[in-house]
């Protein structure tokens, strides 16, 4: 009777663990900035480090998007791609890896690429669709074998844009050449306006109509909390307007769009400034009604270079910053079961 009534606890644990198991849906994180720092030809940028990854590890954020600088990393447009940026990010991928970590890799660009003293829009006269779709064609070539990378982060927040189709035809280009070469990594693509969530049905709709011959697209909206959206936080909580639903209110929009459409989405960037408590509220409704609809994300930001931005959750002097404790709550979305096409 012992050992039955012990391997009905066994079993009882297992099927606990299997349901739990079931519920975990795509992970949250954190961005790890400081590979897109600095002007080009500088060294005020860097790539984070091991020790970041094992602190975030340790309370449970298992996904980091990896901003970089297109110029940096294919300093010739159509050229190779640099020896030493390549290696950076390949030692980044591989530590991640050795630590069951994944990582998404964000051309951190807006749309645009630094030529001399000028930034041009690509597609608009100066820098090609191919030329950025070549970039990632070679990156997606060094990295199509590793299981830990979560995405292919196209562009970061297209904006002003010359027509409403721009970037849709640009993200085009670029997801046929990747499927030249890897047919099996996720592909990330932002919204336009900052992939803006509140305003996603309204200035992104037509991306739903993107064509990945591999179906394995996720989009990426990216949402704050202060009165214009920026993540600039430049007043008084009460300046910004702020209320504790007021970043549910902006995500509801993207993720309608996510159901109605039956796509998968991914918030890239949140984040609340440690000056005022009222903020976090707002942050873990976001993050509840996310996870409750199978989003998940990566906060704004950490990185060892932030110094004393407010936004940043790299820990000080070795003790915590007060966003990580809410953060730490959210680890992976529910898993939320989309109809088949």
């Amino acid at each position: 009777m012992r050992k039955y009534l012990s391997f009905i606890s066994i079993l009882i644990c297992v099927l606990s663990l299997a349901v739990k198991a079931q519920k975990m849906g795509a992970p949250f994180g954190v961005n790890l900035a400081g590979a897109e720092f600095g002007k080009i030809g500088t060294d005020h940028y860097g790539y984070p480090t091991t020790a970041e990854l094992d602190y975030f590890k340790s309370k449970g954020l298992t996904l980091f998007r990896l901003p970089f600088k297109w110029e940096r990393l294919q300093p010739e447009l159509n050229g190779a791609l640099d020896a030493k940026e390549l290696k950076s990010m390949r030692t980044f991928v591989d530590e991640a890896a050795k630590r069951n970590l994944l990582v998404i890799l964000d051309m951190h660009n807006y749309a645009r690429r630094h030529v001399g003293d000028s930034t041009h829009i690509i597609n608009n006269g100066v820098i090609t669709a191919a030329q950025v779709a070549d970039a990632w064609q070679k990156i997606a070539t060094e990295f199509k074998s590793y299981k830990n990378i979560w995405g292919y982060g196209l562009m970061n927040e297209p904006y002003n844009m010359p027509t409403k189709t721009a970037w849709f035809d640009i993200a085009q280009v670029i997801i046929n050449n990747i499927r030249k070469v890897d047919t099996k990594t996720p592909i990330l693509v932002g919204g336009d306006f900052w992939s803006s969530a509140s305003r996603w049905q309204e200035l992104s709709d037509h991306l739903k109509d993107l064509k990945d011959p591999n179906n394995n697209l996720i989009f990426e909206a990216h949402v704050y909390f202060d009165e214009d959206a920026s993540g600039s936080y430049k007043r008084s909580y009460e300046e910004e307007k702020a209320h504790e639903n007021v970043g549910v209110d902006r995500v509801k929009p993207f993720v309608a769009w996510l159901k109605k459409n039956n796509k998968r989405g991914f918030v890239g960037e949140y984040g609340i400034p440690d000056n005022d408590e009222r903020w976090f509220p707002i942050l873990e409704k976001t993050l509840t009604y996310l996870k409750e609809n199978g989003v998940n994300g990566t906060y704004w930001a950490a990185g060892p270079r932030w110094g004393k931005y407010i936004l940043s959750v790299e820990p000080r002097d070795g003790k915590d910053r007060p966003q990580i404790t809410s953060l730490a709550k959210f680890t992976h979305a529910d898993v939320v079961f989309q109809k088949v096409k």
